[in-house]
């Protein structure tokens, strides 16, 4: 169990937070030694470590061939589908919902919190936010990420710190893009991303500036991937040998854990981005979220951080005053 937990603080600053109230579990495998991240061509001048923001940034990553299954649901605004799309080799599943109607329409994706994949379900995490925001007139892609529902699995996930589920949400909108899906209006898309999600959220706007329109974050992990460490491994050896024998304490490979935090890499950002955070937040501490947006203001970034007096992580008495304030910031920026 302590391995398991040790694969979701891996993870390119991302973590355990319940979706919609839901506690989130620790995943299953121990890392892998044989590492592989889609190939990466660095110049001579440049070579960085393969597990790394800048080795992804190196990375060609495409999305295709979105297929819309038939309709699994529908309410007097929408219409549910399950969908799959191609992130480079792998397929990933998810969940779509389409407003009914005369598109176009802007389009979110939606990268949800943690959730054992051993009892994920496709769609599960943000299905509140799903129908707030498709009653609002958008489509909403939600990602199952690799190794999730009906999504092909990664073997090399865990020791690559997770850094595929990036690779999905870029590969998302990509394919969105390309799907040729007259609902969808390319030049509209947004992203929003809760908790492990927040922290992927981060690395795509580090990774593939401008691939989203807008960027959304709910209660995010720390974009310092050493914080993450410290709360979930530092003081647990089954959690933090293996990490430690294989790149190195924060001490010792100070560089290693620089290239997998993407607060080293907001001056590349070029999404404007929202960030909601609870006060009480037990999960993912506020002042983390207070620290990256101090930084990309540094750098003349456009973000705006809510702090919700009370909140806890799940988001429950504020939810919907901070749903509104998301939907009024895709509305201005999408």
């Amino acid at each position: 169990m302590l391995l398991k937990r040790f694969s979701l603080v891996l993870v390119a600053a991302l973590l355990v937070a319940g979706c919609s109230g839901q506690t989130e579990s620790a995943s299953t495998s121990a890392p892998s030694n044989e590492p592989s991240l889609p190939a990466a061509s660095a110049t001579p001048e440049e070579v960085f470590d393969p597990v790394s923001l800048p080795a992804l940034m190196q990375t060609e990553i495409t999305g295709t061939d979105l297929v819309v299954g038939d309709a699994i649901g529908s309410t007097a605004t929408y219409t549910r589908h399950r969908i799959t799309y191609k992130a480079n080799e792998f397929t990933i599943s998810g969940i779509m919902n389409i407003p009914k109607g005369v598109g176009p329409f802007p389009t979110l994706v939606l990268g949800h919190g943690y959730i054992d994949t051993d009892i994920y379900t496709s769609g599960r995490g943000l299905k509140r936010e799903q129908d707030y925001l498709a009653n609002q007139g958008y489509i909403v892609l939600h990602t199952d990420y690799r190794n999730h529902a009906g999504s092909d699995d990664d073997p090399n996930i865990d020791s690559t710190l997770r850094l595929g589920y990036t690779i999905d949400v870029i590969a998302a909108a990509r394919a969105l893009r390309a799907s040729g899906l007259p609902q969808v209006d390319t030049e509209k898309i947004g992203y929003l991303g809760r908790s492990m999600g927040g922290g992927i959220g981060y690395n795509v706007a580090t990774v593939a500036p401008n691939e989203y329109d807008a960027i959304v974050l709910y209660a995010p992990v720390s974009a310092n991937y050493v914080d993450n460490f410290n709360k979930w491994g530092r003081n647990m050896p089954a959690v933090a040998t293996p990490i430690i024998e294989r790149f190195g304490s924060p001490e010792d490979t100070p560089e290693f854990w620089a290239g997998i935090s993407a607060e080293n890499y907001f001056d590349k950002i070029d999404d404007p981005i929202m960030i909601h955070h609870g006060s009480a937040d037990n999960t993912c501490q506020l002042a983390w979220s207070e620290r990256a947006a101090s930084q990309m203001q540094a750098f003349d970034k456009d973000v705006t951080l809510h702090v919700y007096e009370g909140e806890g992580h799940a988001f429950e008495p504020q939810w919907e005053l901070s749903m509104q304030r998301s939907v009024e910031f895709f509305q201005q920026n999408l």
